[in-house]
């Protein structure tokens, strides 16, 4: 049936609810689900002019679905890019960009602080087709210069990051990345588009996790890399359609609904987180508090300014101990005392999730890698949800009180 175009101008709550594929000619409020392989053409002709064409129509599944254009439409109109393609994880969508940007002999500047998947997939995945990466601080500007070859193609960062929040500027970022002829991408999943945009400050690719808050109730895995469309189309699409890192119908509708919510979502649980940070940077047994909604956070100032003066869900602190095994035990009785939060490595969820990086996220790093990204025995992760403050104040204060 007949669809009426959006206007121009839209807010993102409007966009995260609006944008989508026509409905059907039964004219469905709630886009449709199309569970199916296969689409059926209507002529010879008609089958082959799309398999030569694949944005121009529907063939396979493991080429586009319906369900997963929606899903893409909306996430780019959130982040303001021109286009965006979806991948079955965010780990794929990092695979997607190196195998659709870097060669054997190309160089990445990336930040050490961030996740740990991410740094052995650049670290030893790409390393054994020959793409050199080099790990620089995530705040310091001058490592990142210092960092850049002529054969540098790509600057990747995560801001901000996990666990320890870090937040890096991501226009001077850019500037660098352009000035040597290279791409800068931003992992936004800690802040997502309801927070903060990117592109807006000069990145040029855009990477998520829809696993995490575009979903927001922990139901399924998704990725995604926001950016232009010719990127997308022609480099982008290509290596889906033949690697298979597809996202399936099902969680493409999953989190398309899930971004339905996602700015109320990350505005409650950053009300919440921040409750929650102020109440840790006050306890006795909590030596320090990383979050960028704190005045004491290093860069605050500039998070504030990039995050649309929120500063996110997600939280990690230090507890106190004399050494090694003892903050290692002191972090896993305040973990094991919880009665009310979740132990799980996964966050983005409306529960909130508490995790021991460095047994977890960072468990499959070297030890000189953790040290290097700031992961200690002591600290601990929250990914605080939708649950009444004082309730996670009480079950944080039980493990802590008894410390």
């Amino acid at each position: 049936m007949d669809s009426k175009k959006l206007p121009p101008g839209l807010h993102r709550d409007t966009l995260a609810v609006r944008t989508a594929l026509p409905p059907s000619q039964w004219g469905e409020n709630s886009e449709a689900l199309y569970l199916t392989s296969g689409f059926i053409q209507p002529d010879a002709q008609t089958m082959a002019h799309r398999f030569a064409n694949p944005q121009e129509g529907y063939t396979y599944g493991r080429t586009s679905n319906p369900t997963v254009s929606s899903f893409e439409q909306r996430l780019a109109a959130m982040e303001g890019t021109e286009s965006a393609i979806a991948t079955s994880t965010g780990m794929a969508a990092i695979l997607l960009l190196g195998m659709g940007v870097l060669k054997a002999g190309d160089h990445v500047v990336c930040s050490r602080s961030v996740f740990g998947s991410t740094l052995n997939l650049f670290a030893k995945e790409f390393g054994k087709f020959a793409v050199e990466s080099t790990f620089v601080s995530q705040t310091e500007l001058k490592e990142w210069q210092a960092a850049i070859r002529p054969s540098t193609k790509l600057l990747f960062a995560e801001t901000p990051t996990n666990p320890l929040t870090d937040t890096c500027d991501i226009r001077a970022l850019a500037d660098l990345a352009h000035g040597a002829g290279a791409l800068l991408t931003v992992d936004n999943c800690f802040c997502s588009p309801a927070l903060q945009r990117p592109m807006e400050f000069g990145a040029d690719l855009i990477i998520h996790s829809g696993t995490k808050y575009l979903d927001g109730q922990g139901r399924v895995m998704a990725g995604a890399i926001c950016g232009p469309a010719k990127l997308v189309n022609e480099v982008f699409a290509p290596i889906v359609r033949t690697a298979g890192m597809t996202l399936s119908p099902f969680n493409a509708w999953v989190v398309l609904k899930g971004l339905e919510t996602l700015s109320i979502r990350m505005q409650a649980q950053s009300a919440n987180a921040l409750a929650i940070a102020k109440f840790l940077e006050a306890h006795p047994a909590v030596t320090r508090v990383y979050y960028p909604g704190l005045a004491s956070h290093p860069q605050h100032e500039l998070a504030m300014r990039q995050q649309s003066g929120v500063g996110g869900a997600v939280l990690s602190f230090d507890v106190r101990g004399g050494d090694p095994a003892s903050l290692r035990r002191n972090a896993f009785q305040v973990i094991d005392s919880a009665q009310v939060m979740s132990i799980a490595t996964n966050l983005g969820d409306t529960k909130t999730i508490i995790t021991h990086p460095a047994t977890t996220s960072h468990g499959r790093l070297t030890e000189d890698q953790r040290q290097a990204a700031g992961i200690g025995q002591g600290l601990i992760r929250l990914a605080v949800g939708l649950e009444h403050a004082d309730d996670i104040r009480a079950d944080l204060r039980r493990g802590l009180d008894s410390l």
